[in-house]
């Protein structure tokens, strides 16, 4: 079937659209983190697809007149699921609380706030959370670092950031961020993200039952960890029902992670043992010392140059 499948499917190639949503959706040249998880599963499982950037509106329009099979970077809702097959969630987008040092940032939910400034990103989209709290002031700018500046030079009390940035200062500015910021623990919105095709495609279930296969294979040999420049994801990688630490790559750290990009929507970290490089570690105590080293300068220098580092 899935020989049959593939075969198909290479005939007829998957037309995907997609709005601009950095660094999750993009035009080709720039950083599109979800659009390129989506292609490497889907050429893995030898299934072509062209990537078309639309505003958003004219890719559900798209989708829904048939134009388009699908898009790569969907959330759910139950009426797109009456046309469309999803995908298990690939990605969580996961909006946590940032303030200055010192700041309480301990809010579980914007009615735990009263009359503040929170930064958000213009043409982000957040979802009607933001329209359901009228005492707070949602304050637009251009980007992360335009509000991490309006954040530092007080115009605002806080801003919005999603978890996958936070990973990424986490891992390439630690001290910048422990001198400057506090950061939440429990995300203010979550929005599981997904690959979603019409039901009208032919083989549309083997198709996304082949992309989550291929997701979790991205996973155990750091295709996933690559694409997202992240060492350290927290998966239930064995199937057990447990959350796992996972790491790729040869600087795993002087210490036991404390924070780690998690492919599920929960708020409290669960450490039961770590998958390093394909091996199985109980305790920390048990991985091999030449990993216990931290990233090198050569590395963040690179990782700066590809423009995610935010400036402070």
């Amino acid at each position: 079937m899935l020989t049959s499948m593939l075969s198909k499917s290479q005939q007829n190639d998957l037309i995907l659209a997609s709005d601009i949503w950095p660094p999750f959706t993009n035009i080709e040249g720039e950083k599109r983190i979800a659009l390129d998880i989506v292609n490497v599963a889907l050429e893995r499982i030898s299934i072509d697809n062209n990537i078309v950037i639309e505003n958003f509106q004219d890719v559900m329009l798209g989708i829904e007149s048939g134009k388009y099979s699908g898009s790569s970077a969907l959330w759910y809702s139950e009426d797109r699921a009456n046309d469309l097959l999803f995908s298990e969630p690939y990605l969580f987008n996961q909006l946590v609380l940032v303030g200055r040092k010192g700041s309480d940032v301990g809010a579980i939910s914007f009615n735990d706030l009263g009359e503040v400034k929170i930064g958000v990103v213009e043409n982000y989209s957040y979802g009607e959370e933001l329209n359901q709290n009228q005492k707070i002031d949602f304050v637009k700018g251009p980007s992360d670092q335009k509000n991490l500046e309006a954040l530092l030079s007080k115009k605002v009390d806080f801003i919005l950031v999603d978890d996958l940035l936070i990973q990424y200062l986490l891992k390439y500015q630690i001290n910048d961020v422990s001198e400057f910021l506090e950061i939440g623990k429990s995300p203010l919105i979550i929005r599981s993200l997904h690959f979603a095709i019409s039901k009208n495609i032919e083989d549309s279930p083997e198709i996304i039952n082949s992309f989550n296969t291929e997701i979790s294979e991205m996973i155990s040999d750091g295709s996933y960890h690559e694409i997202l420049e992240l060492n350290w994801i927290k998966t239930d990688i064995d199937g057990d029902g447990k959350m796992e630490m996972v790491f790729i790559g040869n600087t795993a750290g002087t210490s036991s992670p404390t924070n780690a990009y998690s492919m599920s929507p929960s708020n409290q970290l669960v450490n039961e043992g770590f998958y390093i490089n394909g091996e199985f570690y109980l305790t920390w105590d048990q991985v091999p010392s030449n990993l216990k080293v931290n990233i090198t300068e050569s590395e963040f220098s690179n990782y700066h140059e590809g423009g995610i580092i935010l400036k402070f």
